[in-house]
């Protein structure tokens, strides 16, 4: 093993390296904590803004409040069927679109015409008005399939995948030819399995692109009850404070006592982070750059 010599500028470099990143993993981290402290905290606290980064009248009342609204189950309910459809449809369609363009010209006439195409829809858009007249058109309104099609593909994640593709041997999947392999079975037995870090890349960017979309629902969603979890959020977000207003039953109005409109906003935007935080870990492992396996065939 070699041996690294610690010279005095190395030393400086590190310790200021270091230091740097500390300063930015705080920038990130002290407002996720400041937001879970708020949402821990009694309103009394709160109002007075007297709480930083502990909880100050340890409280569960926001959280109760919020889990115990029907309207939340009933936007997560459609926010985890929107995953459950848009994410492998995002991937499936990414692949099928990768996997051609990434061939030269000769095995793919008119490859260039396609690509040209992708970047103008990737750069020019038609604007919110004809996608909702599209939508409108062709009835998806008050429907998944109104939060799930318009973005159903990226061409960002298309480009990355495609050039992980075009990274990989040709000489992998001339071999392959070589043994009567067909271009479907050579996609899925060979270039699927060397391209796990990329696809779960994608998996993640879509996955945020469903869970953070809040618009969409706002737009395309007349009924509040077809809302995602995100639009339920951000309309709770806007009129917290009106709905403690309007608190009519008993139990109601002991929770006004206890939850305002600001502890009440940190326990939803918290919620809200819980998938992404579970999530991110068991995919961070992908985010190197992956290794082609696999020998050439010789």
């Amino acid at each position: 093993m070699m041996k690294e010599y610690k010279t005095k500028g190395r030393i400086i470099f590190n310790i200021f390296n270091y230091t740097i990143i500390c300063i930015l993993l705080l920038l990130c981290l002290l407002p996720l904590v400041h937001i879970l402290a708020l949402s821990f905290s009694s309103t009394a606290y709160t109002d007075a803004n007297l709480v930083t980064f502990l909880p100050k009248g340890f409280t569960l009342a926001a959280y109760k409040y919020v889990m115990g609204n029907e309207m939340f189950w009933q936007a997560f309910r459609v926010t985890f069927e929107r995953l459950l459809i848009g994410v492998p449809l995002g991937i499936l369609l990414t692949v099928l679109a990768a996997y051609p363009l990434s061939k030269e010209d000769r095995d793919f006439p008119g490859r260039k015409i396609y690509m040209w195409l992708f970047m103008f829809v990737m750069i020019f858009n038609a604007g919110l008005v004809p996608t909702y007249l599209l939508v409108k058109d062709m009835n998806l309104t008050d429907t998944i399939w109104a939060l799930v099609l318009p973005v159903g593909v990226n061409v960002f994640n298309i480009v990355l995948m495609m050039n992980f593709f075009r990274g990989i041997p040709r000489e992998i999947e001339e071999s392959a030819l070589v043994d009567g392999a067909r271009q479907h079975t050579i996609l899925m037995k060979l270039y699927l399995p060397l391209a796990k870090p990329s696809i779960a890349t994608i998996s993640l960017f879509t996955f945020m692109t469903h869970w953070n979309s809040w618009m969409d629902g706002r737009i395309y969603m007349n009924n509040t009850a077809n809302y995602p979890l995100q639009t339920y959020l951000q309309n709770v977000l806007q009129s917290s404070d009106q709905m403690l207003m309007n608190t009519a039953n008993l139990q109601s109005l002991i929770d006004k006592m206890t939850v305002n409109g600001q502890n009440l906003r940190a326990a939803q935007l918290f919620i809200s982070m819980i998938p992404l935080l579970l999530i991110y870990p068991f995919l961070q492992k992908y985010f190197t750059t992956g290794l082609v396996m696999g020998s050439v065939k010789g």
